[in-house]
C-alpha cells in the first residue's frame, strides 16, 4: 500500500480538493489547449443558459462541454507521464499521446454534434 494513501476523514477530503486545484492550476497554467477550452466553456456554458432548450437538452450541451476539459486534463497527464519517463522518441510514447490526441478530437467532435443537433436538428 502506497505511503501517500494514509489519510482518512475530512483530511483526506481537503488533501484531494487541494490537489485537484493544483492540477487545474497546472494545466491552466501549461496547457495552452486547455486555456483555449476554458476560453469556449466560458462562451458555450453561458449561452447553453440563453437558448430555449429543455432542461435535459441544456445539461447536454453543458456536459460535452465539460467533458472536453476532462479529456484534455487526462490527455495532458498523459503526455506528462510519457515526458516524464523519457523525452526519447519511442513508437509507443507516440502512440500514447497520439491516442490522447485522438481522445480529445472526439471530444471536441461531441461539441460540435450535440450543439448542431440540439439547435438545428
Amino acid at each position: 500500500m502506497s505511503p501517500f494513501k494514509g489519510q482518512t476523514g475530512l483530511k483526506r477530503i481537503f488533501n484531494a480538493a487541494g490537489y485537484s486545484l493544483d492540477g487545474l492550476r497546472a494545466a491552466f497554467n501549461g496547457e495552452a489547449a486547455f486555456r483555449q477550452l476554458v476560453l469556449l466553456n466560458a462562451v458555450l456554458i453561458p449561452l447553453a443558459f440563453v437558448v430555449e432548450v429543455t432542461g435535459s437538452e441544456r445539461a447536454l450541451l453543458i456536459g460535452v462541454c465539460l467533458l472536453a476539459l476532462i479529456v484534455e486534463l487526462l490527455n495532458s497527464a498523459v503526455e506528462a507521464a510519457i515526458d516524464r519517463i523519457s523525452l526519447d522518441l519511442h513508437p509507443l510514447s507516440k502512440n500514447a499521446k497520439d491516442m490522447g490526441s485522438a481522445a480529445q478530437l472526439v471530444a471536441m467532435t461531441m461539441i460540435a454534434a450535440v450543439w448542431g443537433l440540439v439547435l438545428w436538428g
